[in-house]
């Protein structure tokens, strides 16, 4: 059974910076994707990138490009989002997703089947 659990979420400062991390078990092979979404109060989800396992290759959102990362730790099953330059539109809960189509890099929701709990991000002074 898969099972994706986030933490790391907090309340920051704009400008500030904050990691979350998503602990991934479960998964019947070794490559898959994992995912990052948000979702704020009001708004529709959006993706904020994703990873494959495959090659670490990475992929983000236009409103956050050059401001996230996403890397991973293979030993600890673990994939990080580190955010820097943090705003206040980047209040959201956060969450991670996984699927096993290995090659496909997308943000969209549609193609992962799993999803973890998520984590609350507030960015206010």
């Amino acid at each position: 059974q898969v099972q994706l659990v986030e933490s790391g979420g907090d309340v920051v400062q704009p400008g500030g910076s904050l990691r979350l991390s998503c602990v991934a078990s479960g998964f019947s092979s070794d490559y898959y994707a994992i995912g990052w979404f948000r979702q704020a109060p009001g708004k529709e989800r959006e993706g904020v990138g994703c990873i494959r396992t495959s090659d670490n290759s990475t992929l983000y959102g236009d409103s956050v490009k050059g401001r996230f990362t996403i890397s991973r730790d293979n030993a600890k099953k673990t994939v990080y989002l580190q955010m820097n330059s943090l705003k206040p539109e980047d209040t959201a809960v956060y969450y991670c997703a996984g699927h096993l189509q290995s090659l496909i890099m997308t943000m969209n929701a549609a193609w992962y089947n799993y999803w973890g709990q998520g984590t609350q991000v507030t960015v206010s002074s």
